[in-house]
C-alpha cells in the first residue's frame, strides 16, 4: 500500500511532465460481447497506453496511441496519397482519446496465466461494448498496479474538483470496478454472457492493488509450466563464494526476480533476499545476495554488471556472469524509494571508487550526484517538443526518399564479396585471401562516397541515387612515400573530401596524406619530435566539406593544432594546450563553429571554446574510459562512447547567470552541472545478447547523424552482430522503448550513417559493406535477438563485375 502511494505521488508531483505514466508495449481490442457487429476486433495491434495533464485542472486523458516501426508511419502516409478523407481521420486512426471519468468503469485485471488488461465501457457503443488494453508479456505486475492507481486519482480529482493527496481509501473505493468482469478479447465463434458474480465484500482499493503486486511475475512463470511442459526456464546458476568483507557499504532487503529467456519475462526467486555490497580488497568491491533458504549469487561489482536504477518502480536491474562466460539478467524490487536510494549509493559508490581508485567521499557533492543521475531512468523534458519538430521536419523531407529506400532494402541481399583490381571485369572471387578484415569506415560529405579500410587496402564505395552502394575501384597497397606497406590505424576525410590523413601505429609521431584521385600517400607530416600523434578531429565539424588544411591532434596529455602548410614540424605552437597531469586523452570531436570536446580513458570530457585556453567546462568521469565522441552541429548535444554504454550530454545551460550558453562558451555552474542520460541497452536484452553470441558487449563508437541543415535525430553503435540505433525523440522523452536493432550474421565492424539522412546506415562488416534502410531494424524482442540473418549463400562463386552492389572490394 506505501509502495503505490509513494510512486503516484512521486508521478503527479512533477507538473512540467505531460504524460504521468505509461504502459509501452500492447494492444487495444473493442470488445461487443452482446452485438452482431463481432465479437472482437484488433483496433491496434502494436500501441502504448498513457495517462496525461490537459490544458483544465482536473481534467485528464487517457491516450492509446499507436506504435509504427521506423520508417512505417511514412510509408503507410504514402499509400494513403492524398485521399483528404484520410488525413482527416488520420488522428482517430491513430490515436484513441477517453476523458478519465467515473462513467467508464476503468479496471485492471491479471489473469491466471499472468496477462494484464485494463478495460473500460464505450460510452459510444452499444450496451456492454468495451475498449480493452491487453499489455505485452514485457510489462511487469506493479506497472499494472502503478497505472490503475494512477487512473483512480486522476477521476477523484475530477469528480471532486480538488487533488488527490487529500484522496481518503473511502473516497477512492468508489472508483473501484474490479467486481465487474472483464471478457477475453480473442474472437470467438458464438460468445457466451456469464452472469457477474455477486461483487465482494468492500474492501480497500490499495490492498486489492497491493496484493496484485504481490502476485508478481510468478503468475507468469505457472502459466509457462502449465501451457509448455517441455520449455526449459531459465534457472539461476550456483553462487560464487563469498569473499571476507572489510566495510560494508549497502545492506538492504529486497524481492529478487530472474530473467527468463523462454518467456521473455522476469520471474519471481525469492520475496525476501538481502542485498550487500562490501569492500574486500583494494578498490575491489563485492555483490551479494542472499536468501533464508540459500546463497542466489555473489559477483564483483564491475561496469560489465550494466546497473539500472528505475524509481518509478523501485526496481534495480543488473548482469551477472558465471566463470564460463554465461550472462543472466536479475531484478531486485525495493519496498520504498528511500530503500532504494540508500542501495544505489552503496553500490555506485563502490562501482566509482573502484573505476576511478579514489574514495567517494573525496569528490564533491555536485560531481556525486551527476553520478547517480547517470545511471538513473531520467527524462530531459525540455527538449521534447524540439525533437518532435525535428523528427516531422524529416519525415516531411524524406516522405518521398523513404519508399524508395524501403523497396530497395526488401530487394538487398547480404553479400561478402571481394574485389581484387588485378582480376578481369568478368571474374570476382566471392572470399577473401589475404587474411584482413574491414576495420574502419570513412563516410563522405562531399562526394557521395565512402571508404573502407581493410588491412593495407581502402575500398571505395559509390552512394547510389536509389540508396545503395557501389563499388568503385580499389587502392590495393597504402604505403609511405618511401614505399613501406602499412595498415591505417585512423583515418579521416579532408580538404573537400579529395584527400585522406592517414595514421601509422608504427610511426606515432607523422601523419601521412593520402590523394584521393591518384590513390597513393603523397606527403609524410612530421607533427613534433616529443610529442606523438594519438588520434585528431576536423577543425569543425564540416571542415572535410572545405578547403580547410589545419586539423587538430591530441597525445595523452596535449591538445594541439596541426598545419600541414608549415615548413620542418606541423604543430602550431602557439595553439598547443599541454597538461602535466596524465590526462589519458582519448578521442575529440568539434562543432560547426569550432568549439572542441575532448575526452580521456578516466571519463572525463572538457569543452573549449578555442585551441590553446583553458576549458571553459570539466564534466566529471563515471570512471569508463571514453572510446569516442561525437557533438552535434549546433553544440547543443555531446555523445560519448563507453564499451557498455552511451553518455548523452545536454551542453544548454538553462538557469543561472549563463542560461541559454552552451557549456563550451561559458562554464557551468559550481552547483549545476548538466543531467546526463546513460543510454544503455536493457539488462534483459544485453543477457540475450551475450545468450546468442557468447560475446561480451563492446560498443563501436556511436555517431549522431549528420548534415549541415540537419538537426540531431537518432544515435548509431554497434556491439558484435548488432546494429543498434536510438531515437533522440524518444529518449528526450524518457520513452522506455528508445532503440530498434538489426542483427547480421558477422560482427559489425564500422558503421555510420549516410551524410544528410537518418534514413540510411552505412555498414562495414569483415568482408561486406551494405547500406541499409533504417525501416529495416525492428524492436529488440526474443524473436529479432535471435533471429540469425540468411547467408548470401553465393560464397565461393564467381560474379560479373556488374553484379557486385554490396561488396568489400
Amino acid at each position: 500500500m506505501f509502495m503505490l502511494r509513494n510512486v503516484t505521488k512521486y508521478l503527479f508531483g512533477d507538473t512540467s511532465k505531460e504524460s504521468i505514466v505509461e504502459i509501452p508495449q500492447g494492444q487495444l481490442y473493442l470488445v461487443r460481447p452482446l452485438s452482431p457487429k463481432g465479437y472482437s476486433e484488433l483496433i491496434f495491434k502494436d500501441a502504448a497506453a498513457t495517462i496525461r495533464r490537459t490544458g483544465q485542472e482536473y481534467q485528464y486523458q487517457l491516450v492509446v496511441q499507436r506504435a509504427y516501426e521506423e520508417g512505417e508511419e511514412e510509408l503507410l502516409a504514402e499509400e494513403d496519397g492524398d485521399d483528404g478523407d484520410a488525413e482527416a481521420l488520420s488522428a482517430d486512426k491513430d490515436e484513441k482519446t477517453f476523458l478519465l471519468d467515473q462513467g467508464l468503469h476503468f479496471r485492471s485485471e491479471i489473469r491466471d496465466g499472468g496477462e494484464a488488461v485494463f478495460a473500460w465501457r464505450d460510452l459510444s457503443g452499444d450496451p456492454g461494448d468495451l475498449y480493452e488494453f491487453v499489455c505485452d508479456r514485457s510489462v511487469q505486475a506493479p506497472e499494472v498496479g502503478t497505472f490503475e492507481m494512477v487512473a483512480i486519482k486522476c477521476q477523484y480529482e475530477r469528480k471532486f474538483r480538488k487533488a488527490q493527496e487529500a484522496a481518503t481509501e473511502k473516497d477512492l473505493q468508489q472508483f473501484n470496478f474490479t467486481d465487474q468482469t472483464i471478457p477475453s478479447a480473442s474472437a470467438v465463434s458464438s460468445p457466451i454472457t456469464k452472469a457477474i458474480d455477486p461483487p465482494p465484500k468492500p474492501k480497500a482499493i490499495e490492498d486489492s492493488l497491493a496484493k496484485q503486486t504481490q502476485k508478481d511475475l510468478s503468475l507468469r512463470d505457472t502459466k509457462s509450466r502449465a501451457s509448455d511442459k517441455e520449455v526449459t526456464h531459465t534457472t539461476a546458476p550456483p553462487s560464487a563464494m563469498t569473499p571476507k568483507g572489510s566495510e560494508v557499504l549497502a545492506k538492504e532487503r529486497a524481492e529478487l526476480h530472474l530473467f527468463d529467456f523462454p518467456s521473455g519475462s522476469f520471474m519471481l526467486q525469492d520475496q525476501s533476499v538481502v542485498a550487500t555490497v562490501s569492500e574486500f580488497g583494494k578498490w575491489e568491491y563485492w555483490l551479494q545476495i542472499t536468501g533464508a533458504e540459500r546463497e542466489w549469487l555473489g559477483q564483483p561489482v564491475v561496469a560489465d554488471i550494466n546497473p539500472v536504477f528505475n524509481f518509478e518502480y523501485l526496481s534495480f536491474i543488473f548482469n551477472h556472469y558465471t566463470e564460463d562466460g554465461s550472462a543472466y539478467s536479475w531484478l531486485l524490487r525495493f519496498k520504498d524509494q528511500e530503500t532504494e536510494e540508500r542501495f544505489q549509493e552503496g553500490l555506485m559508490r563502490a562501482l566509482w571508487e573502484r573505476l576511478n581508485e579514489i574514495k567517494w567521499t573525496k569528490s564533491t557533492d555536485v560531481e556525486r550526484q551527476y553520478v547517480l543521475d547517470a545511471f538513473q531512468d531520467l527524462t530531459m523534458e525540455d527538449a521534447e517538443n524540439a525533437a518532435k519538430e525535428e523528427q516531422e521536419e524529416q519525415e516531411e523531407q524524406e516522405e518521398e526518399e523513404e519508399e524508395e529506400e524501403v523497396e530497395q532494402d526488401q530487394s538487398d541481399s547480404q553479400r561478402a564479396e571481394e574485389y581484387d583490381s588485378d582480376e578481369s571485369a568478368d571474374d570476382v572471387v566471392t572470399k577473401a585471401h589475404d587474411g584482413n578484415t574491414n576495420s574502419q569506415l570513412a563516410v563522405g560529405y562531399k562526394h557521395d562516397r565512402s571508404f573502407v579500410v581493410r588491412g593495407s587496402k581502402i575500398g571505395v564505395f559509390k552512394h547510389t541515387p536509389n540508396n545503395n552502394l557501389e563499388f568503385s575501384t580499389n587502392i590495393s597497397k597504402v604505403e609511405t612515400p618511401g614505399g613501406k606497406l602499412f595498415s591505417p590505424k585512423k583515418v579521416m576525410l579532408h580538404s573537400e573530401d579529395t584527400d585522406m590523413i592517414l595514421q601509422n601505429e608504427a610511426n606515432p609521431n607523422s601523419l601521412y596524406r593520402m590523394d584521393l584521385e591518384y590513390g597513393k600517400v603523397v606527403d609524410e607530416w612530421k607533427v613534433h619530435d616529443d610529442i606523438p600523434v594519438k588520434t585528431f578531429a576536423p577543425e569543425k565539424k564540416f571542415s572535410q566539406m572545405t578547403g580547410e588544411q589545419t586539423f587538430l591532434g591530441l597525445s595523452h596529455n596535449a591538445l594541439y593544432r596541426v598545419d600541414p602548410r608549415l615548413s620542418g614540424n606541423k604543430m602550431v605552437e602557439s595553439d598547443l594546450k599541454q597538461y602535466t597531469s596524465k590526462n589519458a586523452f582519448s578521442s575529440a570531436a568539434t562543432t560547426e563553429q569550432g568549439y572542441i570536446a575532448v575526452a580521456s580513458d578516466k571519463g572525463d570530457i572538457r569543452m573549449f571554446d578555442k585551441l590553446g585556453l583553458r576549458a571553459k567546462s570539466q564534466l566529471p568521469a563515471l570512471g569508463d574510459p571514453i572510446i569516442g565522441l561525437d557533438v552535434s552541429a549546433d553544440g547543443r548535444w555531446v555523445l560519448a562512447t563507453c564499451r557498455t554504454f552511451l553518455l548523452l550530454i545536454d551542453a544548454l545551460q538553462k538557469d543561472g547567470k549563463n542560461e541559454g550558453k552552451l557549456g563550451f562558451e561559458k562554464p557551468f555552474g559550481k552547483d549545476s552541472k548538466p543531467q546526463p542520460k546513460r543510454l544503455t541497452l536493457q539488462p534483459s536484452h544485453v543477457a540475450q545478447f551475450q545468450h546468442e553470441t557468447k560475446a561480451a558487449l563492446a560498443f563501436t563508437p556511436a555517431h549522431f547523424n549528420t548534415g549541415v541543415d540537419d538537426k540531431v535525430t537518432s544515435i548509431i553503435t554497434a556491439t558484435g552482430p548488432f546494429i543498434v540505433t536510438w531515437s533522440m525523440k524518444k529518449v528526450l522523452a524518457g520513452r522506455k522503448d528508445p532503440y530498434t536493432i538489426k542483427r547480421y550474421d558477422q560482427e559489425v565492424k564500422a558503421d555510420d550513417f549516410k551524410y544528410g539522412s537518418d534514413r540510411n546506415v552505412i555498414v562495414a562488416l569483415p568482408n561486406e559493406v551494405n547500406m541499409v534502410a533504417k525501416q529495416s531494424f525492428k524492436k529488440p524482442t526474443r524473436e529479432s535477438i535471435a533471429a540469425t540473418p540468411r547467408a548470401s549463400g553465393r560464397f565461393g562463386s564467381r560474379l560479373r563485375k556488374s553484379d557486385v552492389v554490396n561488396s568489400p572490394y
